[in-house]
């Protein structure tokens, strides 16, 4: 049986490879029509074509670029949106949607809460996440594909508590009552 294990990713030219060939677990059915086409300022990874003629930006960033991946990410679908008009145009064969927007999908090994956060607040029709973990199979290095949690994006928000129950109310809904205290303990903390 071959020694599985977590690495450290190789170096960027066999990630992207790596990665290439394992995009349709996190695209299914799309296909890669560029690689490292130079877009807003620096490279985009890939962009591929959804089934449905949906564009999708692919960027891969590296630990802790979590963060800057977003703004990138942001970036390059705006500047590809851009020029969705004249890549219909110059490559009708392509069957690019004519309404749908850009997505750009973020590959990190991790992303934080703040990053998180900021996924949450755009939305996956914008930017979605997928983190990705190397391993070593004993043959070779593998890259594992994993999309990120996005049960907060689909809840809906909770409902703001009624003004007399907020001043009884801590952020995790504990209330006075919840929590036990004495009358003399309850008014040291007034």
């Amino acid at each position: 049986m071959p020694d599985i294990r977590l690495i450290s990713p190789p170096a960027r030219t066999a990630l992207l490879d790596a990665i290439r060939s394992r995009l349709g677990h996190a695209l299914p059915g799309a296909r890669i029509l560029a690689e490292g086409v130079l877009g807003a300022e620096a490279p985009i990874d890939f962009v591929a074509l959804e089934p449905g003629g949906r564009v999708v930006t692919v960027l891969v960033g590296a630990h802790d670029e979590d963060l800057e991946l977003i703004g990138r990410g942001l970036a390059q679908r705006a500047w590809v949106a851009a020029r969705i008009g004249d890549w219909r145009q110059l490559a009708p064969e392509l069957g690019l949607a004519r309404d749908a927007p850009v997505r750009a999908l973020l590959l990190c090994p991790a992303f934080g809460s703040e990053a998180r956060a900021a996924l949450s607040a755009l939305g996956p029709s914008s930017l979605a996440a997928v983190t990705y973990r190397c391993i070593a199979n004993g043959a070779g290095t593998e890259v594992l594909l994993e999309h990120v949690d996005s049960a907060t994006r689909d809840e809906a928000p909770e409902p703001a508590p009624k003004p007399t129950e907020r001043a009884n109310q801590f952020r995790t809904r504990l209330t006075d009552a919840d929590l036990g205290l004495t009358p003399e303990e309850q008014r040291e903390f007034e």
